[in-house]
C-alpha cells in the first residue's frame, strides 16, 4: 500500500510542478533562469571537444553565437535591431554596450560582427567548461579591479566588444563607465560603436522574479571618431559616449518599438562624418532570422 501512495506522489510531481510553473510567478521566473543556465553548461560541453579541434581562435565564437541563437525562441522574445547599419565596415573598431543581466548574452550575439572578441571578467574563466568555451573562442578575460592591467589585455586586439559599466546594472540610468574600452580605441585610433539594449522591465526582473515574453531592442548607434584624439581626451569622451548612450536608453525605455520612429539621439562632438544617418536609417527591423550578419 505505502508502494502504491509513493508511486501515485511521483506521479502526482510534475502535474504539481505544471500547475506551479503555470500559475506561480516566482517558480516560473527560477525555472526559466535555471534552464538559460542549463542550456549555457550543456552547449558549452557539447562544443568544447569541436573547438579545441581548431584551437583558441575567435572563429570558434561562431559556434557559441549558433548555440546561443535559438534560446530567444524558447523564451518568446522577439530581437529588433535598429542600426545594423552602421557595423558594415571592415576597419578595425570597438564596441561599447550597456550590461543589465546574463540576457545581455542573447543581445549580444545577434549584433556581434564576426571576428569580434567580447570582453569578460577574469571570475568566467573558472567556470567550468563554461570558461573553457569562452577561452576557446578568443574571448579575453581582465580583472575588472586593475585598470592598467585591463587597459594592456584589451590592447591584444583591435576589434572587441566592451560592457564599460563593468556589472550588471538593471536600474534605469547606467553606471559611471570604466575607461579601459576609450583608452583602447584611442590609442588604436579606432572608432567607436555605442549599442544600447533596451531594458527588460516588461518581461524580466530579478528583483520581482518575472520572466515572460517581451521584445527587446537593440540600437545601435554611429561611430564615434578617436582620430586625433589624444589620452587627455578619455574623460570627456567616455562621458559623451555614456551621455549619448544614456539618452538612447531613456528614449527605448519611454517608447515601444511599434511607435519608434524617433529619432537618434544627438550625436557626441567626436562623431565624425560618416557617423550621419543615411536614407531610411534606422529602422526598426524585427529579427526572424536569428542572424544579424
Amino acid at each position: 500500500m505505502e508502494v502504491v501512495l509513493f508511486h501515485g506522489l511521483l506521479l502526482l510531481l510534475p502535474l504539481a510542478a505544471l500547475l506551479l510553473y503555470r500559475h506561480n510567478a516566482t517558480f516560473h521566473y527560477f525555472c526559466k533562469v535555471a534552464f538559460f543556465n542549463c542550456w549555457i553548461v550543456a552547449m558549452a560541453t557539447l562544443l568544447s571537444p569541436i573547438a579545441a579541434l581548431r584551437g583558441r581562435s575567435v572563429e570558434n565564437m561562431k559556434l557559441l553565437r549558433a548555440a546561443i541563437l535559438p534560446l530567444k525562441h524558447f523564451y518568446g522574445i522577439k530581437m529588433q535591431v535598429w542600426g545594423s547599419e552602421h557595423l558594415n565596415i571592415k576597419e578595425p573598431y570597438v564596441i561599447v554596450c550597456n550590461h543589465q543581466a546574463s540576457l545581455d548574452l542573447m543581445g549580444m550575439v545577434e549584433v556581434i560582427p564576426d571576428r569580434c572578441v567580447p570582453i569578460a571578467k577574469k571570475e568566467i574563466m573558472y567556470m567550468g567548461t563554461v570558461g573553457w568555451a569562452c577561452w576557446l573562442s578568443g574571448i579575453i578575460f581582465i580583472d575588472r579591479h586593475k585598470r592598467e592591467d585591463a587597459i594592456n589585455v584589451i590592447s591584444q586586439t583591435l576589434r572587441v566588444l566592451i560592457f564599460p559599466e563593468g556589472t550588471r546594472n538593471q536600474d534605469k540610468s547606467m553606471l559611471p563607465f570604466k575607461r579601459g574600452a576609450f583608452h583602447l580605441a584611442v590609442q588604436a585610433q579606432v572608432p567607436i560603436f555605442p549599442i544600447v539594449i533596451s531594458p527588460y522591465w516588461d518581461f524580466f526582473s530579478s528583483k520581482d522574479k518575472k520572466f515572460t515574453s517581451g521584445t527587446c531592442t537593440i540600437r545601435i548607434l554611429p561611430k564615434v571618431e578617436t582620430q586625433g584624439l589624444s589620452p587627455k581626451d578619455v574623460p570627456e569622451l567616455t562621458e559623451t559616449v555614456r551621455q549619448a548612450m544614456a539618452d538612447a536608453l531613456a528614449e527605448m525605455s519611454a517608447n515601444h518599438c511599434g511607435d519608434q520612429h524617433a529619432e537618434q539621439p544627438p550625436l557626441p562632438r567626436w562623431a565624425g562624418a560618416g557617423a550621419g544617418r543615411g536614407p531610411g536609417s534606422p529602422q526598426c527591423e524585427e529579427d526572424t532570422t536569428g542572424t544579424s550578419n
